[in-house]
C-alpha cells in the first residue's frame, strides 16, 4: 500500500479502479439509520434524504456504520446496501467529492478487512475500525498494533481508528501507540471518542514535529485526529484537532458548522458561546443514546422513528422529554 498523496487531495486505492474522496479536516456526522416502525426493514429513502440534508447544511463528510447508525444491528448486506444508498444520495445531489467513512469493525483481523472490502466495493472513501476487543483479555502487547497494522495492509481503502474504551471491552489506546500507528501510510486519523484532549494534543504534537525536533505547521499532517463527540469541538480546534465526528450534527449539523467557522475566523467569544449551547445539547444526547436522538429528530425535523430491538422504545413522556431537552440546541440551529 503506498502513501497517501495529500498534495493533490486524491487517492487511487490500491486496485487503481478508483479514485478516492480524500479525508479533510472538518466536521463529519455519524448518521443515524432509519427502518420502518412496523416491520424494522431499512427505509432507505430516509437514509438518502437525511444525508443530503447533512450535506446541504456544510458538513465536510458523513460516516455510516457508527455507534448512532447502529452498526451492530445490521447485517453485511443491510450495510452495503446503506453505502450504496448514501453514496448515491450525495452523488445525485452533486456532493460527488463529499468523502463517506463507513464502520467496518468486527472482532477479528480477517473478517474486519473483509468488511473493509466490502466497504470499498459499495463506494465508501474510508473505514472506521474500533479496536478488536472480545479477547483482549488473552492480547499480548503488541496484539493491538499488529490488528490495526494487519488491517490497514490489507484494506483497499485508509482507515481511521475508532478509540471509544467502553464498546471495546474499557481497551483505550494511548498516546505512543497512536503516534505509532499514524506512521502507517493507509491509516488516516483517529476519531477520540475517549474525550480525552491531553491525548488528542500529543497525537497532534506528533504529527507536525520534524526530523530536526522542530515543530513544522506548514502542510496539513496525513494524519487527522477529531474529536469523537461534539460537546468538545471548540477544544479539538484549539489543541490543534482537525474536526470531529460527531453524533450530534444529525440534529443540529448547522450548529457544528457554525463552532468550526468561528474558530477558524478568530471570532473566540463567539465560538465559546455557540459551543456552551452545542456541550448542552449534547449531554442530552450522550445520555440518551440513539433512542433520545431518534426521538429528538422526530419531535423536531419530523422523522426519525424507532431503534430496532432490543433497544427499547421511548414513552410518551420520555418522548416528551427528549423534545425539551434539545430544544435550546434546535432553537439555535434554526435561527443559523
Amino acid at each position: 500500500m503506498g502513501p497517501r498523496h495529500m498534495e493533490t487531495m486524491k487517492r487511487t486505492n490500491a486496485a487503481g479502479d478508483r479514485t478516492l474522496n480524500p479525508l479533510v479536516p472538518g466536521i463529519y456526522v455519524p448518521t443515524i439509520c432509519f427502518f420502518d416502525p412496523t416491520t424494522e426493514d431499512l427505509d432507505l429513502s430516509t437514509v438518502a434524504k437525511h444525508a443530503v440534508r447533512l450535506a446541504q447544511a456544510g458538513v465536510t463528510g458523513l460516516t455510516v456504520h457508527g455507534s448512532n447508525g447502529e452498526a451492530v444491528h445490521l447485517s453485511d448486506d443491510e450495510r452495503s446496501d446503506v453505502i450504496r444508498t448514501t453514496r448515491k444520495a450525495l452523488n445525485d445531489a452533486g456532493f460527488l467529492s463529499m468523502p463517506l467513512m463507513a464502520g467496518c469493525s468486527a472482532s477479528s483481523t480477517r473478517e474486519t478487512i473483509k468488511r473493509c472490502q466490502e466497504a470499498y466495493r459499495a463506494g465508501a472513501d474510508c473505514a472506521l475500525v474500533l479496536t478488536a476487543s472480545y479477547y483482549h483479555t488473552l492480547f499480548t502487547s503488541d496484539s493491538v498494533v499488529e490488528y490495526f497494522q494487519d488491517v490497514a495492509d490489507a484494506s483497499p481503502i485508509p482507515i481511521v481508528i475508532y478509540n471509544y474504551p467502553p464498546v471495546a471491552g474499557g481497551l483505550d489506546l494511548d498516546s505512543d501507540t497512536l503516534i505509532t500507528l499514524s506512521k502507517h501510510p493507509n491509516i488516516a486519523g483517529c476519531k477520540f471518542t475517549c474525550g480525552n484532549t491531553g491525548k488528542l494534543n500529543r497525537v497532534v504534537a506528533a504529527q507536525h514535529q520534524g526530523a530536526s525536533g522542530s515543530s513544522d505547521r506548514s502542510s496539513a499532517p496525513s494524519f487527522l485526529c477529531f474529536g469523537g463527540s461534539g460537546d468538545f469541538t471548540l477544544q479539538t480546534l484549539i489543541g490543534g484537532g482537525d474536526g470531529i465526528i460527531g453524533g450530534i450534527a444529525n440534529l443540529a449539523p448547522a450548529t457544528c458548522v457554525r463552532v468550526e467557522q468561528l474558530f477558524r475566523q478568530g471570532k473566540m467569544a463567539e465560538a465559546q458561546r455557540t459551543q456552551e449551547i452545542l456541550a448542552r445539547g449534547d449531554w442530552a444526547a450522550i445520555q440518551s443514546g440513539v433512542v433520545g436522538l431518534k426521538s429528538a429528530m422526530m419531535a423536531h425535523c419530523g422523522y426519525g422513528g424507532y431503534a430496532r430491538k432490543p433497544l427499547p422504545r421511548p414513552t410518551d413522556d420520555e418522548q416528551r422529554m427528549y423534545a425539551e431537552q434539545f430544544q435550546e440546541l434546535v432553537d439555535f440551529e434554526n435561527s443559523l
